[in-house]
């Protein structure tokens, strides 16, 4: 990280900090809040009819809404919500936003996204030679999933109120080129499944945008990277903090019939790796890879039983 990005983190940090301090008080009101949206998630993820789920999720998204209405709210862990693992509530390594997502499992095993972003807009502006002005702005932006109508979501760029659905997972990626990295996971329909490479970056007046120009990938203008897989198998994609690269299993048709190429119901990982490393500012594809070293016993596990998952799909 250089000095510039130090300095940024720091002012980030500093300035989220004297935003709101909680107080003994502030505690006991977001404890309050918390307990309530667990005791509606048991409603929200465990309700056998869809119309249970559904209703039980619109009190769910209000109750969010006003929680994180909030600026306070932003300083406060939520740590039994992660524990529960229902809903994903990730934090990014600056510190400027953080994202809540979670999905409803439907009947008909197809999936729908929902969730926010809270977002420190706060910004310090130099007045002169020694003098400086910090501006403080809270915003907070419900995430509207509307994948159901975008046909190629590779290509596709959208706000919070046009979201391309999807659960996130993992930790978040902060660039030097001022754009985010999330990995991403949908369960699409009951014969493939999905996951994302994301990207998170910011407009100047502060609004959210996923998507972005930042892979090279063959000739590809991806927004974001999409791969689909056969339902019952597992693929790996994850963060190599290490070797600093997105390491992912390479998918492959299950058999050589020429037939199938491109039914992903078919599809599944060859046992090879490929991996995506940051240079010039774009993640740049690096194939077969040797990860030898770095391979754990996560990496090919097989995906539950489907009529046993909880509704929230924790990739490993």
């Amino acid at each position: 990280m250089s000095i510039k990005h130090i300095l940024i983190y720091l002012s980030l940090s500093l300035t989220l900090t004297s935003m709101a301090q909680l107080t003994d008080i502030d505690k006991a009101h977001f404890l309050q809040l918390e307990d309530s949206i667990r005791a509606l998630q048991l409603k929200v993820f465990h309700s056998k009819k869809d119309a249970n789920k559904v209703e039980a999720n619109k009190q769910f998204l209000a109750l969010w809404n006003s929680t994180l209405k909030d600026e306070k709210s932003l300083l406060y862990p939520f740590d039994s919500i992660k524990k529960d693992k229902d809903v994903s509530v990730l934090i990014s390594p600056d510190h400027k936003f953080r994202i809540i997502t979670w999905n409803l499992l439907r009947e008909d095993e197809t999936h729908a996204y929902f969730g926010f972003i809270q977002v420190n807009n706060s910004k310090t502006i130099k007045k002169g030679w020694f003098k400086k002005e910090t501006t403080q702005q809270y915003d907070v932006f419900a995430l509207v999933d509307k994948s159901g109508t975008i046909t190629n979501p590779e290509t596709y760029v959208g706000e919070p109120s046009k979201w391309f659905g999807m659960l996130y997972y993992s930790e978040i990626i902060k660039s030097d080129n001022d754009f985010y990295t999330l990995l991403g996971w949908d369960g699409n329909n009951k014969i493939t499944q999905r996951k994302f490479i994301d990207i998170l970056w910011f407009k100047p007046d502060g609004t959210p945008q996923f998507g972005k120009d930042v892979f090279k990938i063959s000739n590809k203008f991806n927004k974001r990277v999409l791969f689909e897989y056969a339902s019952e198998v597992a693929m790996s994609l994850k963060y190599n903090e290490g070797r600093k690269q997105i390491i992912f299993s390479h998918l492959a048709p299950n058999t050589p019939d020429p037939t199938i190429e491109g039914q992903f119901q078919y599809y599944g990982p060859d046992g090879s790796f490929d991996a995506l490393s940051m240079k010039k500012g774009k993640w740049t594809l690096d194939a077969d890879i040797d990860i030898r070293k770095d391979k754990d016993k996560n990496d090919n596990v097989k995906k539950p039983e489907t009529n046993k998952q909880t509704p929230l799909y924790k990739p490993k």
